[in-house]
């Protein structure tokens, strides 16, 4: 019976290819396969394959997150071994770790600049207000200058002069 078993599996992987074998589960239960490298009828090698079963999901559905990212890098081909739950969750302990001291450092340097802006050390950054289509600082000036208003109806080539130039000369 083993050597028609043989000679039935050896047909199957010929015709169809091999089965696809479960590699492990991740936390949120989606399920990781392989497909190993076999050769087609045809006498072409085909590589090995892998691929997810998302829990509950459809591919238009997928999210930043879903998948942890050793398991991404295997799926990818970037580590040859699947990863195991520990390796997932210390990892993932290790990156909250990381999250909580970015946030500590950040609120001791807002503290820090705030207290170099109390004692003068620091300058306080330039404030930008936006008016029209541009913007700039106002480098001392409480309010911008006024905008031009015109109707375009009533103006005359050469009859302008800038203000405060203190002459009305027409050219």
């Amino acid at each position: 019976m083993s050597r028609v078993w043989q000679a039935l599996r050896a047909l199957r992987l010929r015709l169809v290819g091999p089965a696809k074998e479960l590699v492990g589960t991740d936390q949120f239960g989606n399920k990781y396969y392989r497909v190993p490298k076999y050769e087609s009828r045809a006498g072409q090698i085909i590589p090995e394959r892998r691929f997810v079963e998302a829990v509950n999901r459809e591919a238009y559905q997928y999210q930043t997150g879903d998948f942890p990212a050793e398991w991404e890098a295997w799926i990818r081909k970037k580590r040859e071994d699947p990863p195991t739950i520990e390796e997932i969750l210390r990892n993932e302990n290790y990156r909250e770790e990381m999250k909580q001291k970015v946030k500590d450092v950040s609120e001791k340097d807002k503290l820090l600049q705030a207290k170099e802006y109390e004692e003068g050390l620091v300058a306080e950054p330039g404030h930008t207000q936006v008016k029209g289509h541009a913007s700039a600082p106002y480098y001392g000036k409480k309010e911008p200058s006024q905008d031009p208003t015109s109707t375009a109806n009533i103006f005359q080539p050469g009859t302008w002069m800038p203000p405060g130039s203190g002459s009305s000369q027409k050219k």
